[in-house]
């Protein structure tokens, strides 16, 4: 198994792109199985261990799959069968997804419960009672769905909660339903923008994709269609606070600034000087960080809980307290123990974490326990004094590429071992 030895100290500076989203590949190779007329071709595909498994899902599915460097391309006219075995699904949370896409190209499906990070409990029923108002007939079985869509059919919804998951499910869908579906408080992620522009493009209807209203009119087929992914604003949020802790320099290109304004408003709280125009983003770290008074999770655009992991490594160097109030996975402040083995002042109770910047930070034996944990460890370990050993670097690999070379192009002193 891999680790990360990083020396810390040396501050981050340079240039670089950002690579295509995670959270925006995965669903849009899934809904790629919903054409059935052409090849679909698709571009800046970060190399990641998720996009991985999703190809080898599409694989499994009886898709054919060539990757080239960034861009892949997915042929599934001859069909698709429904089942994903147990050993695929429990690779990656996102994997359920694949059931709106099975329901609406393959009509039957067996899927097994989904794994990932284990971030606590995400229940996976607001994608079940969805899909049983489209229409769907679905049973639980031990550890399997069975999924019948025969009769998929349009309806009206609300969810609960904006789920993104749920939201990229009915969309999924429902853009092969008869009708015209309404859902209202639905997420409204620049993913999920992502996902509903890569699905016009082949073909759907889909109006209000970015408001709390999505509507969605049937068609009976999908062609094929050529299509780049959105840059990944978690990733660039990880370098800009990699830059912001060794008190570095750093700009970031083929970015979306507006997708980002929450954290660089975060970053500016902090005292870094921030400069957004186009696609970069340009951040001057102070001598040292300022606290802000309190960080609070929300569904976009509000403050994302990928990024939460982020700004509790960053502000254990920042003068001052914080509160850091998580309101969507009540299990995102397990890296708290790894950063208290470097030095961190950090008090969890419940939902929330009060964060007292130390004068330093020190080099530490550590374990990533999930992927954004992982990468707030990396954070940590460069601004720390001395070398810190970072373990099971697979859950940082679910969502960064090239780490460790992009690091050491900006002046890190890091390898993997």
């Amino acid at each position: 198994m891999s680790k990360l030895i990083i020396r810390g100290g040396t501050p981050i500076r340079g240039k670089l792109a950002v690579h295509g989203a995670k959270n925006a590949v995965l669903p849009i190779l899934a809904a790629s199985v919903l054409c059935d007329n052409g090849v679909n071709v698709i571009h800046n595909c970060p190399n990641l261990r998720d996009v991985t498994i999703t190809v080898e899902i599409l694989r499994y599915l009886g898709v054919r799959v060539i990757r080239t460097g960034n861009t892949i391309t997915i042929d599934a006219r001859k069909g698709i069968h429904g089942h994903i075995p147990q050993y695929l699904m429990q690779e990656l949370r996102s994997s359920i997804i694949f059931m709106g896409a099975i329901a609406a190209r393959n009509h039957k499906a067996k899927i097994s419960m989904p794994g990932g990070c284990e971030l606590g409990p995400r229940p996976i029923d607001l994608h079940i009672k969805a899909l049983r108002e489209l229409g769907c007939d679905i049973k639980e079985k031990t550890d399997y769905l069975y999924v019948n869509s025969r009769h998929l059919k349009s309806a009206a919804l609300t969810l609960p909660f904006p789920s993104v998951g749920a939201t990229e499910n009915i969309m999924l869908a429902a853009c092969r339903a008869d009708g015209m579906t309404v859902v209202e408080n639905v997420a409204k992620e620049p993913e999920i923008v992502d996902l509903a522009n890569f699905l016009n493009a082949m073909g759907a209807k889909i109006r209000g994709a970015g408001t709390s209203r999505i509507e969605i009119e049937g068609v009976k087929h999908l062609h094929a269609a050529d299509y780049t992914i959105m840059p990944d604003r978690i990733a660039a949020i990880t370098y800009l606070c990699c830059a912001a802790a060794t008190g570095g320099s750093i700009e970031l290109t083929h970015t979306v600034p507006e997708h980002l304004e929450t954290a660089l408003s975060l970053l500016a709280q902090c005292g870094c000087r921030i400069e957004a125009r186009d696609s970069t983003v340009y951040l001057q770290a102070p001598k040292r960080l300022s606290a802000p008074s309190e960080i609070v999770t929300a569904p976009y655009p509000g403050f994302p809980t990928d990024a939460q992991s982020l700004f509790l490594a960053l502000l254990t160097l920042a003068d001052g307290t914080s509160v850091i109030r998580e309101t969507i996975f009540e299990s995102r402040f397990r890296p708290a123990a790894e950063l208290a083995k470097m030095g961190a002042s950090i008090a969890l109770c419940q939902n929330c974490a009060t964060v007292t910047g130390v004068a330093t930070l020190q080099g530490a034996p550590v374990a990533a326990t999930d992927l954004r944990g992982g990468a707030a460890l990396v954070i940590a370990a460069l601004a720390a004094n001395g070398t810190t050993e970072i373990d099971n670097v697979c859950y940082i690999d679910r969502g960064y590429e090239s780490l460790t070379e992009n690091l050491t192009l900006l002046g890190a002193d890091i390898k993997r071992i």
